[in-house]
């Protein structure tokens, strides 16, 4: 039996910053990890050498690693970490961070995730994004995600009675959601017409259930709680925090993730409910992984999402605010940055500094990750608890 995790006490995340997303761009990776990366030092009052822990996660930087950036970006830490792990990243990068701090590894840690999109880049990265994308499925035609998500939302739709509008539900209140956040890929508002009848896709999956690759950054900086004090930093704390890679191997066709096998745990660290939550965040490159999510995370049983999304309004001022930055549906997925774009909004939410897309009262909010996808399933999942501390409106 494995033992219990440790707690996060005393751990906190502040600065949270996003770069505007742009459709493409000719700039670098580099260059966009550098920007976010800037824009939560200089939220933080701090020197780029005043950091002593860094952490990346980017589809689009190589050759180089994060070994290489502390160089670009004139970095020297005594602790680094590079997490490729796609839409888990955030959270993963969160939970590595966070201990590096409490055992004094480090004092200040840079989470940085960033990816730049030039013209066809993203055809180059779907061809190479893993071993078996490159021997089993690119050779036959089978290239890139839309394919893959197809027969897993047709076997959700199947056994649990989902129907395009109940996923259409979710796009359009991302997209009202988006259209508060200056940030944002998508400025044009989205009807539940509107998203039945687009284009074929591949079916089930039509034009709005994918995300729209963009280039972009987001970061945030993890640090002991007397560190935000001493600095008068807005600042969340992390309540809980679980990671899980490869969960249910066995499923024929992944309908359930890794949150399954620690939800307790999470709940229990966090000392909450689901009850407790304020919004929640979930990982979104088409929404039936957000259905998926909110049925694993414990807002409601197996198979019950359909009715879930019928009966709660999800936009910032519903009785059930997700995503509420418009996500990567709406927002856009900047490569990497997709597994940080919900973390770095909770932050902002919990702190008070949202502005537009601003949850009232918000003091608990919840973001799951997911990423990594091979022919039949996510092998990577996350999720994390964060907790009201010291708020921009406290200021």
């Amino acid at each position: 039996m494995s033992r219990a995790r440790q707690s996060y006490n005393g751990v906190v995340l502040a600065a949270p910053f996003s770069t505007p997303y742009q459709r493409y761009s000719i700039e670098t990776a580099h260059w966009w990890i550098a920007r976010a990366l800037r824009g939560s030092l200089q939220l933080a009052g701090l020197k780029p050498l005043e950091i002593d822990g860094f952490t990346v996660s980017s589809f689009t930087l190589f050759p180089d690693t994060a070994v290489g950036l502390t160089q670009h970006l004139g970095l020297c830490p005594r602790w680094l970490d590079h997490i490729p792990m796609g839409g888990a990243s955030g959270v993963v990068a969160l939970r590595r961070a966070a201990r590096a701090v409490q055992s004094g590894d480090a004092d200040i840690v840079a989470c940085v995730a960033g990816d730049t999109n030039h013209i066809d880049s993203f055809r180059g990265l779907l061809s190479s994004f893993s071993r078996f994308a490159m021997d089993a499925s690119y050779p036959y035609g089978y290239g890139g995600p839309n394919a893959n998500f197809a027969l897993l939302t047709d076997r959700y739709m199947q056994t649990y009675g989902a129907t395009r509008e109940d996923f259409g539900r979710i796009c359009v209140a991302q997209r009202e959601n988006a259209l508060n956040n200056p940030g944002a890929v998508m400025k044009k508002p989205l009807t539940l017409d509107d998203y039945i009848n687009a284009r074929p896709i591949a079916d089930p999956i039509a034009l709005f259930d994918c995300v729209m690759p963009c280039a972009g950054s987001e970061a945030f900086l993890v640090m002991h709680e007397d560190e935000a004090l001493r600095r008068k930093l807005p600042f969340a704390r992390l309540s809980g925090a679980i990671e899980r890679h490869n969960a249910h191997a066995e499923d024929p066709v992944q309908l359930r993730g890794g949150w399954t096998c620690d939800i307790d745990e999470l709940y229990n660290m966090a000392g909450c409910t689901p009850a407790d939550i304020d919004l929640l965040q979930t990982y979104d490159d088409y929404p039936v992984i957000s259905m998926m999510q909110i049925e694993d995370l414990g807002f409601c049983a197996k198979g019950d999402a359909t009715d879930f999304v019928r009966r709660h309004n999800l936009t910032t001022t519903g009785d059930f605010p997700h995503n509420t930055s418009g996500g990567q549906l709406s927002a856009g997925q900047a490569g990497a940055a997709g597994g940080f774009i919900g973390l770095v909004e909770a932050i902002r939410q919990v702190t008070h500094c949202a502005a537009a897309t601003q949850v009232k009262q918000a003091s608990h909010a919840l973001v799951s990750g997911f990423g990594m996808i091979n022919y039949d399933r996510g092998v990577c999942s996350a999720a994390a608890i964060l907790e009201a501390g010291c708020t921009g409106a406290a200021q």
